[in-house]
């Protein structure tokens, strides 16, 4: 007998508000904006990219290609989709 297995997608398991900012917390620690957006892509799925798009102000495609392996968000479309998933952008000083 073969064994089949599924691609792993992190938006399957986000289903709650504390999922999904535990999940992001735990990918800004990794201090690597790349992860961040992939991330903050995954979560964008789990909540429907399409829905995401249309409140942060922008298309599906726009969206899909920015939160991508391959995309550079500017701060301000990270913002937005902030926002659009009622979610908040915070800063607070490390420890020394």
């Amino acid at each position: 007998m073969t064994e089949t297995f599924t691609r792993y997608d992190a938006a399957d398991y986000l289903k709650t508000a504390e999922d999904i900012c535990a999940y992001l917390e735990a990918s800004a620690e990794e201090n690597d904006p790349a992860q961040i957006t992939l991330a903050l892509g995954a979560v964008a799925r789990a909540r429907n990219i399409s829905q995401v798009a249309r409140d942060a102000g922008l298309t599906r495609e726009g969206l899909y290609k920015a939160l991508s392996a391959e995309g550079n968000p500017s701060f301000a479309t990270i913002t937005k989709v902030a926002r659009a998933l009622g979610l908040q952008v915070t800063f607070k000083a490390l420890a020394e």
